[in-house]
């Protein structure tokens, strides 16, 4: 691929997405943020893809907005038609904009988080299925002292995974904590060894590939993400008609052949 300031490579069903600006601490550009929108849409086609990692290059994940570019950002940079694309009407509205749309891919994302996580780092770790953390790892909003404000729905969606005392802490003051903090709070699922991190990340990854129906999966994470703007009986009656669908599926075929026949299963995602 001809990406400048990512790189993405295959590991068997695995798609890893590798923030490569090392020397800046990963921090996001406007070429880095459409490379990396562009790499997740692409992993999400592709169908020889069944999870994604995600990581940052050298010590850090990602520092938040470059400096350079946010000293000159104008106001309306948010509002920016450039980061606008087709309404997709068979994704939901909120998970459409500009830094939102981890959700819709139609794979699991693995954050596999190896040092820094700050601002736009943050919230793209917050917006990924799972999040594995370097015992090195530091975390912090980072808004309140920069001058800004809680971007991006991360008011949303702070409270949602660690609760609001925390979220209220985190945002506020802009403090930094460490990862096993961040484990103590949930926002992290696991802490690892820093020369474990990728290793472990993949093994998940080769997990949700090869063990469980890619087809389950891509459909209990939209049942996920589609939770929070449910009421219980919307949520009910979204599992039963997903329910009808699985039961005439190959992977419910396969599911219930596998364990009769005490062999590795064979999934296909239909």
């Amino acid at each position: 691929m001809n990406d400048q300031q990512i790189q993405s490579t295959l590991d068997g069903a695995t798609a890893v997405i590798t923030l490569s600006r090392p020397e800046r601490m990963n921090a996001l550009t406007k070429v880095l943020e459409a490379e990396l929108r562009d790499a997740i849409e692409q992993a999400g086609r592709n169908p020889e893809v069944r999870a994604i990692v995600l990581t940052g290059a050298g010590r850090a994940f990602c520092a938040g907005m470059d400096m350079d570019e946010l000293e000159v950002l104008p106001p309306g940079d948010i509002q920016a038609e450039q980061w606008m694309r087709p309404y997709d009407m068979n994704r939901r509205a909120d998970y459409q904009t500009r830094y939102s749309y981890f959700p819709a891919a139609p794979k699991p994302i693995i954050c596999a988080i190896n040092g820094a996580a700050a601002g736009l780092g943050l919230v793209m770790a917050l917006y990924s299925d799972f999040r594995i953390a370097s015992e090195k790892a530091v975390f912090a909003t980072a808004f309140a002292k920069r001058g800004l404000i809680a971007e991006h729905g991360i008011a949303w969606m702070l409270p949602r995974i660690v609760g609001h005392a925390h979220a209220t802490d985190l945002l506020l003051t802009s403090r930094k904590i460490d990862a096993a903090e961040a484990l103590a709070m949930g926002l992290v699922n696991r802490v690892v060894a820093a020369d474990r991190l990728l290793p472990e990340a993949l093994a998940l990854a080769r997990t949700l590939a090869g063990e469980v129906s890619p087809r389950s999966v891509r459909v209990m994470k939209r049942q996920l993400w589609e939770a929070p703007y449910q009421g219980l009986g919307e949520a009910v009656a979204l599992a039963n008609a997903e329910m009808f669908t699985s039961l005439q599926s190959e992977d419910f075929r396969e599911g219930v052949a596998h364990f009769q026949e005490k062999r590795p299963a064979r999934f296909t995602g239909r």
